[in-house]
């Protein structure tokens, strides 16, 4: 793996907008700390690693020949494809991945798909490391309706990996668009979904499911909302995904998962499975579209939400800002939205407040993910037992 303060593939991949920066997105933490100083908060505590393989999931093109392909990113607005092979911020066992899958279209002389002619067979493939395991679950996206248009490649390639191979899976793309995934998902080999531990519980991760690609600080993330919630309180989680949060809850108390997608429904119901009985019992879903399931809110103490980057669905937005909970935890990928969704949030003073911090989930972009929480006015306030201290200083994180 090359040094964090050069890499090989730059330019012109686009990956990496600040490859080699130790420090997280400075206009991200300028804007944060412009926050707490607003609210008389401490400087928000800052969690980060190094950055070094530290991407756990991958989607990357594949374009090329079938004698020399390439696996990598677009270079910035267009079709013309940087091949990748040494990247330093994926995890190694990406790299080995990506390695064998072009091995095997050599071997089996596969055609990569062409943009321009909507030709070739196979057009992408998604990586997904499981930590435990270091094996990889793999997604090859076909141009086509069925598995047999990558014809002998799937075999080929399962045979290279060998026992590496977490689960194979082909994906059915065969539109012309840049949308990467199409909407059917078939298991070739392997097993059903990535197994992770997180917040002392297992967590499922089907192949169409979101999960963060930077796992150990998720992890910490993780670590830090279970802080935030009492022993016995009532949990409304909001875009729960597979329940990588709100699973390790349930030893608590009553959690209420929120989920539309049927992937990260599929991995809820594998995590909700994996539990205990009388776990089980404490869990209730509410399918749909988090603006439209707002009856998980009624009776609920503690509000958690997980949103996309554009935020919050308005009617939860309005309904939290209505009748806001004793505390609402707020995990956010967009900090335009959360920054436009706070004073609406607080409006009226019946919620204030009470801690941030950043975790560099992105590390050499301009992204940070951002943890706040905000408590009714006169319920709870500052930082909760076990709080991590706020400080301007990186918390290393392995």
């Amino acid at each position: 793996m090359p040094p964090l303060d050069a890499c090989s593939h730059r330019p012109p991949c686009p990956g990496c907008t600040r490859f080699g920066d130790p420090a997280p997105a400075p206009d991200a933490i300028a804007a944060l700390t412009r926050l707490c100083e607003e609210h008389g908060l401490d400087a928000p505590t800052i969690h980060a690693t190094s950055g070094a393989g530290h991407r756990h999931r991958a989607r990357l093109a594949v374009r090329g020949r079938a004698r020399s392909p390439k696996i990598g990113l677009f270079q910035a607005d267009s079709h013309r494809i940087v091949d990748t092979p040494s990247c330093a911020v994926h995890h190694p066992a990406i790299n080995e991945a990506a390695a064998h899958l072009k091995q095997a279209i050599r071997a089996t002389g596969t055609a990569p798909y062409a943009d321009g002619p909507h030709h070739g067979a196979l057009r992408y493939a998604q990586f997904a490391v499981e930590r435990g395991t270091a094996r990889v679950q793999v997604v090859l996206v076909g141009n086509g309706e069925t598995p047999d248009v990558l014809g002998a490649l799937p075999e080929a390639f399962a045979d290279g990996m060998g026992d590496r191979l977490q689960g194979l899976f082909f994906n059915a793309q065969p539109d012309r668009t840049n949308v990467i995934l199409g909407p059917t998902t078939v298991l070739l080999y392997g097993e059903e979904a990535v197994r992770e531990r997180l917040g002392g519980v297992d967590v499922f991760f089907p192949p169409a499911a979101f999960g963060q690609n930077h796992l150990p600080l998720f992890e910490r993330a993780v670590e830090r909302i279970h802080a935030l919630v009492p022993r016995g309180a009532t949990v409304f989680e909001a875009y729960c995904g597979v329940g990588a949060i709100g699973l390790g809850l349930l030893a608590r108390g009553p959690v209420r998962f929120n989920e539309r997608s049927p992937a990260g429904l599929e991995g809820l119901a594998h995590g909700l499975e994996a539990r205990p009985s009388s776990e089980r019992a404490r869990a209730e879903r509410f399918e749909g579209a988090a603006g439209e399931r707002l009856d998980g809110l009624e009776g609920a103490d503690l509000v958690i939400v997980d949103p996309p980057r554009k935020g919050l669905d308005p009617p939860l937005r309005a309904a939290l800002a209505a009748q806001p909970p004793r505390r609402l935890v707020y995990l956010a990928c967009g900090l335009p939205a959360l920054l436009a969704e706070l004073p609406t949030l607080m409006a009226g003073g019946r919620m204030r407040l009470s801690g941030v911090e950043i975790f560099d989930f992105f590390p050499f972009t301009g992204h940070v993910e951002t943890l706040v929480w905000l408590d009714r006015d006169g319920e709870q306030s500052g930082s909760p037992p076990g709080a991590a201290p706020a400080s301007d200083e990186r918390e290393r994180t392995t």
